[in-house]
């Protein structure tokens, strides 16, 4: 009796005579706190949120804002993860993207030169005052242009990073479209710098306007926002920016207290941390549960940007999210899957018409086929070093998943889907329609139907 009393009092939170209130899961979390750049699965999560609850969360812009700020320690700054109740490790968590609304007036960016004397190692992690040699300096905005970034105790300038060819863009108060503005325009947003980034008033970081930049002056871009991270915690700490293959790459060996092997970045990222503008509103990405809860965490909103970011950098910028969260028991993955719009979806991955089920039903029984496949597109996300080993990384976890081997993975991305790229160097998705006894028995089939049926 005494033990079934004491395990009585654990499970409500009374252990030696005192009460411990449990949180209670809520159906709508709002996140408006971010974290310094480490993705640290010791850390407190915000939540619980319920199995199939809401997150809305106020982002904050990602690369160069933070990049700028060397307080900011993993190179962006992702809202603080959230914990979803009945998420356990060897599970999945379903996120379908329900909303992005861009809430930045302008930003700037541009292709990125980094300055060797600024950081040690990895200049996203390990940033040093040049001046005072403080290592991840508290800085401030002096002035405007590429040299208003400064320590906040010797004054020397710090950011190490600078453009070599950057614009300050205007958006539209409709969100449709973007237009690079001149000399003058790019002074007047950078005089006013947080206000037309509009970042969340818990944010930390300097905004990028603040420099100024004004080489492409009248461009005009077509507004379809997404965003760069959405994924759950690693179950090592690493730097947010990093979890993925190809930046995940520059841990190996680093030179400072997150450094991996090989072995472990393989087993502990989630490549959260995509880039993949086809993670928009409408979207779903199944992602993998490497710790308790999950930690679901998102940010690097982007404005715009083609297939690959190949400039490194595009439009960062501030906005609202709505998310609904479902845990999937037992689907154990690698890495995550993304289910695009129908829209975005290659043309030999979309899904079938009922005319073209019947005429190939039609084609099958003239040629002796008793059955034609009933068949579902997905994504699988790889990442590596390069493209190419982001593309075998994507082909073996989609065999491991789907219980194939890898030649008939290529051979149906070949003919029902497509590789594409997500980002340059290292982030692809394997996409191609998967039969429907294949997709339940890896427990994923309700999420995939859903999307597209």
């Amino acid at each position: 009796m005494t033990n079934e009393l004491q395990v009585l009092e654990k499970e409500i939170g009374i252990e030696n005579g005192h009460f411990e209130q449990q949180p209670q899961a809520v159906e709508t979390l709002f996140v408006n706190e971010f974290i310094d750049g480490i993705l640290d699965p010791s850390q407190k999560m915000l939540g619980p949120v319920k199995d199939g609850g809401t997150i809305i969360a106020n982002t904050t812009p990602g690369c160069w804002g933070p990049m700028l700020t060397p307080t900011i320690r993993g190179g962006h700054e992702v809202t603080k993860p959230v914990f979803v109740e009945g998420a356990e490790v060897g599970d999945a968590i379903v996120i379908k993207i329900k909303s992005i609304q861009v809430t930045s007036l302008a930003t700037a960016s541009g292709h990125d030169e980094v300055i060797s004397d600024r950081f040690i190692g990895d200049p996203f992690v390990s940033v040093k005052c040049p001046g005072c040699g403080k290592l991840h300096p508290s800085t401030i905005v002096k002035g405007i242009g590429q040299h208003a970034i400064r320590c906040s105790t010797c004054d020397t300038e710090t950011a190490p990073f600078k453009m070599t060819n950057g614009y300050t863009m205007a958006f539209d108060h409709k969100g449709n479209v973007g237009v690079t503005v001149g000399r003058e325009g790019a002074r007047r947003i950078a005089l006013d710098a947080k206000n037309y980034m509009r970042t969340p008033e818990n944010s930390i970081q300097n905004p990028v306007v603040a420099l100024a930049p004004s080489d492409l002056v009248g461009v005009m871009a077509r507004m379809r926002p997404f965003l760069g991270q959405l994924g759950t915690t690693p179950s090592k700490a690493m730097p947010d920016s990093h979890n993925a293959g190809d930046f995940g790459s520059f841990l190996i060996g680093a030179p400072h207290e997150y450094a991996f092997t090989q072995e472990e970045l393989d087993k502990h990222r989630t490549d959260g941390h995509m880039d993949i503008s086809r993670v928009r509103e409408g979207a779903t990405i199944i992602c993998p549960v490497k710790v308790p809860g999950g930690g679901v965490y998102i940010g690097d909103m982007h404005a715009m940007q083609g297939d690959g970011e190949i400039a490194g950098h595009t439009t960062d910028v501030a906005g609202i999210v709505q998310l609904q969260v479902s845990v999937l028991k037992k689907a154990s993955l690698e890495g995550p899957i993304l289910l695009p719009n129908a829209e975005d979806l290659p043309y030999t991955a979309k899904p079938f018409t009922k005319e073209e089920k019947r005429r190939a039903r039609e084609l099958a029984e003239e040629f002796g086929v008793k059955q034609v496949e009933d068949a579902f597109p997905v994504s699988i996300i790889g990442s590596g070093t390069s493209l190419n080993e982001a593309t075998n990384n994507a082909l073996s976890r989609a065999a491991k998943l789907f219980e194939m081997s890898e030649p008939e993975v290529m051979n149906r991305a070949t003919i029902t889907g497509s590789i594409e790229i997500g980002r340059h160097p290292g982030v692809v998705t394997a996409t191609f329609q998967v039969p429907k006894t294949v997709l339940k028995r890896a427990r994923i089939y309700k999420p995939v139907k859903k999307q597209y049926d």
